[in-house]
């Protein structure tokens, strides 16, 4: 039997120089990257602060590659919404950053 599942390749762009953040997300396409990966950081469920929906935005119109919005926010159900309309096709959370997680209210976001 042959094996046809593929691995996709998600590279964060946390990593990227943001002054060349287009050329960045350009070099992940070109290097066969599936999806772009980005972290998005409160400063409170995690210690860090990083990229927030204007930069999700701006993302979006200039790649065709899928965006999967990784959420390590607190309360991160009050926001996934607002990712998708800012052009994430993915939202990634941590069900532990958000009380309410558990009555499955992570069906509403598809």
């Amino acid at each position: 039997m042959v094996n046809t599942r593929t691995i996709d390749i998600a590279p964060s762009i946390l990593s990227s120089d943001f002054s060349r953040l287009g050329q960045e997300i350009e070099a992940v396409e070109r290097g066969g990257a599936a999806i772009v990966h980005v972290d998005v950081m409160d400063g409170h469920f995690v210690p860090n602060i990083t990229i927030g929906l204007p930069v999700v935005k701006s993302i979006s119109r200039s790649t065709k590659l899928p965006i999967d919005a990784h959420l390590m926010i607190s309360e991160p159900g009050r926001y996934a919404e607002q990712f998708v309309a800012a052009g994430a096709k993915m939202v990634s959370i941590h069900v532990e950053a958000d009380a309410n997680e558990h009555r499955g209210s992570r069906s509403r976001w598809r």
